[in-house]
């Protein structure tokens, strides 16, 4: 059973607003990748263990600060381990953290 998470709008970190003008380079989350979706200030990286049509499927196995960077092993409601369903339509790009 999977967690039921209301992801954050990646915004201008969106994966497919960034590949929208090379879409032969996007790349398509296949089982065994690791994708990155946004909540609550963190970027949450999923290994994919099964697709659904356009969702990925799989466990949350890093919680890492949008702002600072830092890991964490939960945001309180969502922790490592989770299995979790992240639509394609808002996977992230891993955020550039000054200093790190």
């Amino acid at each position: 059973m999977h967690k039921h998470v209301e992801w954050d709008d990646p915004g201008a970190d969106s994966v497919e607003k960034y590949f929208a003008d090379k879409p032969d380079e996007y790349p398509t989350a296949h089982i065994g990748s690791i994708i990155a979706g946004r909540y609550h200030g963190y970027s949450v990286r999923v290994r994919v263990e099964a697709r659904v049509e356009d969702v990925s499927i799989g466990n949350v196995v890093a919680l890492i600060s949008v702002r600072t960077g830092e890991r964490t092993k939960n945001t309180g409601e969502l922790g490592i381990g989770d299995t979790v369903r992240l639509p394609d339509n808002l996977r992230a790009l891993a955020p550039h953290v000054a200093g790190k």
